[in-house]
Order: C-alpha cells, then structure tokens, then sequence
C-alpha cells in the first residue's frame, strides 16, 4: 500500500545529524515512513568526523562502522614540554562513505538531494523555489548557521577552527599513529596545534587547528600554513588530493531557553546543542539521538520535539564543568600560552582523558582536572569561573 506522503517524518538537511538518524530509523524503524532532504549533491558534504573509541558505545558502534575510513589503536599528543601516546583507539568516518551508505541503505523515494530548504515547520518544509512537502512530523538538522541570529546570540560561544589537507606523498611519512596535537607550532590567533592523520605509508591528513575567539577563517594562510609544516616534517613532492575546512562552536556558556525556547520543532545536530562542549565533536551525539529517536513511540511532531529538547537541556546541565574549562582556557590564559592548560591536561591517565572527551568525567576526574600547580594565574583562574 502506498504511504500518504502527509504521514511521513521528514528530516530538513542530510549532515552528519541528518543522516545517523535517517539511517537508524531504516535500519531499526521501517515501520516510519520517512523523507530526508539535502540541498547538496551529495550527503555529508566534505568531512571527516573524528572519534574516540569511549565516545560511542559497543552497542552502537554498527550505526557508524560502515562509514569509518580508518582505525587506530592509540595516538600522539605532542608539546613543547610533554610528549605522550594515549592507548587509546580512534576513528574517522568520512563523507565519502556516508553518502555511499545512505544511497545503498535507504531506498530512492526516501531521500532527495539538490533540495534546498527555506522554511522548516511542525507539519511542513518548504523549498527553495516554492514547493511546499507536508509531512506528519519535521525534524530539523540544517546545522547552526540556519538558527535565528537571535538564538545563536544566545550561546556565549568561542571556536576550533582548522583547514585541513590530504597530501599524497613521494615517500612515505613514517608516521604509526595520529597526532592529535601538535603545539610545537607558532601560536597564531589562540591555541593554534597541527593535526594528523595517516592514512596509508605515503597519503594523510594534515590539519591547521584554532582554538580562537574569532570564527573568521582564513582558508588560503591556513592552507599555507599547513604547506609550511609539511615542508618542515621532510614530508616532499606532497600533492594535495582533497581540502576541507570547518568552523566548530566551543561553549563556555549562554541561556538554553533563549537558546531553545519551548514550543519550537525538533532538532538535531549542532543547531540543537548536540556538541562536546570543548572539541565540537557532534558524531558521538548524533549517534546517541539517532538510537533515542529510533526507540521513540509517539511520532507527533511535538513529541519529537519535547524529546530532543529535553535530551538537548539534560546535556546541556550534565556538561557545565566542560564550559567552566572552556572559560578558564579562553579567559584565563594568555592567547600564546593557553596550550600549556592542554600540555596540563595530558598529565592525567589514559582512562581519564577517555572519559573527558566523551562527556562522561566522574566527580573524582574533575577533582583531578583542577587538582595540581594551575597553568594559568589564580586570580585569572577564579575570574574565568564565574559565567
């Protein structure tokens, strides 16, 4: 029988967000007619999306395998005066993958690419050009950008910013784990490190990263930037086979119901907080949303919204010591010395820093977070603590 189109879940805008859950719902929920639009060809856009193993349980990890490109075991952090591999395994999923997933995953008449939205509404979207797609419930996942002025004004917000770049080599690089982070570099507009990821003996990933208080975002000196360091490391005839770049939210605060005020409809990704409050990493939220909306029975509209709103307040509560972190580092410290907080940070043990990065800090960890010699001044610390 043929479903009224009227009666379907339509989910606004195929990211990261978008797609987790339109594939869960496929997978878990083929009794939910569903409808998942993109203004791109093609889906994700041109990402990676970057993870640590604590930061998606075994029990969901088969949302996300199909997509991730590469897996190691543990990874180097490097600093002026520490230098450290955490045992720790870590993953990158890529756009590339997810769109081919999705296509093989959903049929044709659940998705629709090249389909711009203009308008998002409790029954209805609307799309560039005028046609209007009715619909039983409407989840919105068009990412931050397309939130009201207003409401991002809400959030007391800095960024991590980066351009990164995959080199094909005339060599090999001779690296056996990712860099998480590399400071040994000029620090340039805040807490600037290169990041890398290799992929094969000659072909990886080498990313400029900031931690700035500006999301201006300087594509060709970051690019540069990232050519210098690649000169440096020895690393020659490199031919760059792909770019991307990103501007992600780090919160240090704000007001959640200016944020999301009640009554408003579902959303999913960034545009709902669904975010480390410290690395912007939104894939392990994503994968978590996609599994709480497959298991949700009532699919009004407004229970979908009630749902995400309050998972997205719950986190919001739950992560307050991240944004007290993310204050002291952009308060706090200096500009050209707030890589020392991080150098600080990587005292602690393996187990620890699993946890930090997937939001899941005991009382204990925070205890140890804040214990020791502080790497900023005191009287700058306390002052960075009040919201």
């Amino acid at each position: 029988m043929e479903t009224d189109p009227s009666d379907r879940l339509v989910i606004a805008g195929g990211g990261l967000g978008g797609c987790l859950t339109a594939l869960a719902l496929a997978r878990l929920r083929p009794d939910i007619p569903i409808l998942l639009l993109e203004a791109g060809a093609t889906f994700g856009g041109n990402h990676l999306w970057s993870f640590f193993d604590p930061d998606v349980g075994t029990d969901q990890r088969r949302l996300v395998d199909p997509i991730v490109a590469h897996r190691w075991e543990s990874y180097d952090v490097i600093f002026p005066a520490r230098q450290r591999t955490i045992s720790t395994g870590y993953s990158s999923a890529s756009s590339d993958l997810l769109d081919r997933h999705l296509k093989e995953t959903l049929r044709p008449d659940q998705y629709r690419l090249d389909a711009a939205v203009v308008a998002v509404r409790a029954h209805s979207v609307e799309l560039v050009g005028g046609e209007v797609i009715p619909a039983r419930a409407v989840i919105d996942a068009r990412g931050f950008p397309s939130l009201p002025e207003a409401q991002r004004r809400a959030l007391d917000l800095a960024w991590q910013k980066f351009v990164g770049r995959d080199y094909r080599l005339g060599g090999q690089h001779g690296l056996e784990r990712p860099i998480v982070m590399d400071s040994r570099v000029e620090q340039i507009d805040g807490y600037r490190f290169v990041y890398c990821l290799p992929f094969a003996e000659d072909r990886l990933l080498v990313e400029d990263t900031y931690y700035s208080t500006d999301p201006t975002l300087d594509v060709p000196a970051l690019g540069a930037r990232v050519d210098l360091y690649v000169d440096a490391r020895g690393w020659r005839h490199a031919k760059v086979e792909r770019e991307e770049k990103g501007v992600l939210p780090v919160a240090m605060g704000g007001d959640f119901g200016l944020f999301w005020p009640s009554g408003e409809i579902a959303r999913l990704g960034v545009m709902g907080g669904f975010f480390h409050p410290t690395t912007g990493y939104s894939l392990p939220d994503a994968v978590r949303c996609a599994f709480l909306l497959a298991g949700q029975r009532d699919w009004s509209s407004e229970a979908l919204a009630c749902l995400l709103r309050g998972e997205a307040e719950r986190l919001w509560r739950e992560r307050r010591f991240y944004r007290l972190l993310n204050r002291m580092l952009f308060r706090a410290a200096v500009p050209a010395e707030r890589y020392r907080v991080l150098e600080h940070f990587y005292r602690l043990d393996a187990d620890l820093i699993g946890r930090f990065y997937a939001g899941r800090s005991t009382a204990w960890d925070k205890f140890r977070i804040l214990s020791g010699k502080p790497p900023v001044p005191i009287s700058r610390a306390l002052a960075a603590m009040r919201p």
